[in-house]
């Protein structure tokens, strides 16, 4: 398994961490001496988190903000806080994400909820705190899914205006933002940005995303959820929210992690188990569509990566 090396006086942005991996997570780089920043919709949540994390370590150092990914207001507004407060970020982790609303939903801004949540605004996050990355030649890892590796961008309506499929527009979101993720590290070695850019995937563990959610209309938790809590408890396949935060975790802090790379469980199926570099999903290798993702997304959310 990965151990987190010493990253005391470093400074982690983690979005999704109020539970699930994404707290996983945050404990983890907070254990490592890192000083962790959790941009949390909820406040309630996040405070219950992090006096989880206090519990486990009790010198840790972690803190909140308020961040709504289905709201670029608010993504810009956390980007101005930032970029005020001026502490250079050594590792931003991309993790949070909306999963498989029942009906069509759209964010503040009018975008299908997942492409608007999962990518558009972690991409608005991104161009915001690029100042701060590269002040710190800092790393940013992005989160993807096992649902990366079927689908595909639904060019002719991303917003899914025309029809509804929760799954494939959730593959969808995933797709875009993994193609994100591998573009930004060609952008930034090519402008000189100093910062690296990779992608993971947690594999698959009971984490709350397919669980009773009556916000996106979901008043109950689903069949898979739960079986994927049985499976996580028997050992069977599936991972548990500590194991699955491994490859983020490998992809963010390891120093021998690199740029341009993915990361995942190495177990069968990239289910679960340790975590390893792993070939790229064939729906994140074309570089040309990584490029006409950029650019659609730079409009859509209304962002320029000036550095």
């Amino acid at each position: 398994m990965f151990t987190v090396p010493d990253l005391a006086g470093r400074l982690a942005v983690v979005t999704g961490a109020s539970d699930g991996v994404g707290l996983a997570i945050a404990t983890r780089l907070a254990a490592a001496g890192a000083e962790v920043i959790m941009p949390v919709r909820n406040r309630g949540k996040g405070e219950t988190a992090i006096a989880k994390i206090r519990q486990q370590h009790p010198s840790a150092t972690v803190s909140l903000r308020d961040l709504d990914l289905s709201s670029l207001d608010t993504v810009s507004a956390l980007g101005d806080r930032l970029r005020e407060e001026g502490r250079p970020i050594d590792f931003l982790i991309n993790n949070a994400g909306v999963m498989q609303p029942p009906t069509r939903q759209t964010t503040a801004d009018g975008f299908e909820l997942q492409f608007g949540s999962n990518h558009l605004g972690h991409v608005a996050l991104v161009a915001h705190l690029l100042p701060l990355l590269r002040a710190a030649k800092g790393r940013v890892t992005s989160q993807l899914s096992v649902a990366a590796n079927s689908g595909s961008i639904n060019w002719d309506d991303l917003n899914w205006e025309r029809s509804y499929e929760p799954q494939r527009a959730y593959n969808q979101s995933k797709i875009a933002f993994g193609l994100f993720g591998l573009e930004l590290e060609r952008r930034s070695a090519a402008a000189g940005w100093g910062i690296s850019s990779n992608i993971s995937h947690p594999g698959i563990s009971p984490t709350n995303l397919l669980a009773a959610q009556p916000g996106i209309g979901r008043p109950r938790d689903t069949i898979a959820v739960r079986a994927i809590r049985a499976m996580s408890r028997l050992g069977i396949l599936v991972g548990t929210p500590e194991t699955a935060a491994l490859p983020a975790l490998m992809a963010a802090t390891s120093p021998d992690a690199r740029g341009g790379r993915f990361y995942g469980p190495s177990g069968p199926g990239g289910l679960s188990g340790a975590p390893a570099e792993q070939t790229p999903y064939s729906r994140l290798r074309s570089e040309s569509e990584a490029a006409e993702v950029w650019r659609i997304s730079e409009k859509l959310a209304q962002v320029t990566f000036q550095g």
